[in-house]
């Protein structure tokens, strides 16, 4: 398998799906979770987008009951069907659920602490 300039990233995405609605304006958007990593997520577009590329959103991921991530992130990119964003803003609560799933996911302590330093360095 060779390797593309796009899969070499600082950040290890990983596919995941929970409830995840964007916030912006006072409009709700229920997207698809594709996937995640410490610095941003990617979701599918949903019909008739009509949010605004150079405003903050607030995203929410529902894990479970009781837990969610939430960031502020602004929107990096919007091709072939998807929505990248990159967080600009988490709270210590849910860095630190993420933090916990995505070394579950990863099952490799040494990678997550380099996607942490790498995290620190931004």
């Amino acid at each position: 398998m060779t390797e593309q300039p796009s899969d070499r990233r600082r950040f290890r995405r990983i596919a995941f799906d929970a409830k995840t609605e964007l916030k912006q304006d006072g409009h709700v958007w229920p997207v698809q979770l594709v996937d995640l990593s410490l610095k941003g997520l990617l979701v599918q577009r949903p019909e008739g987008w009509p949010g605004h590329r150079y405003e903050s959103f607030d995203v929410d991921i529902h894990l479970d009951a009781q837990t969610d991530v939430k960031m502020q992130a602004r929107l990096t990119h919007d091709e072939n069907g998807q929505l990248g964003f990159v967080c600009e803003h988490i709270d210590l609560d849910s860095i630190s659920h993420l933090r916990r799933l995505i070394e579950f996911n990863l099952g490799d302590e040494v990678e997550l602490h380099r996607e942490l330093a790498a995290l620190m360095e931004i």
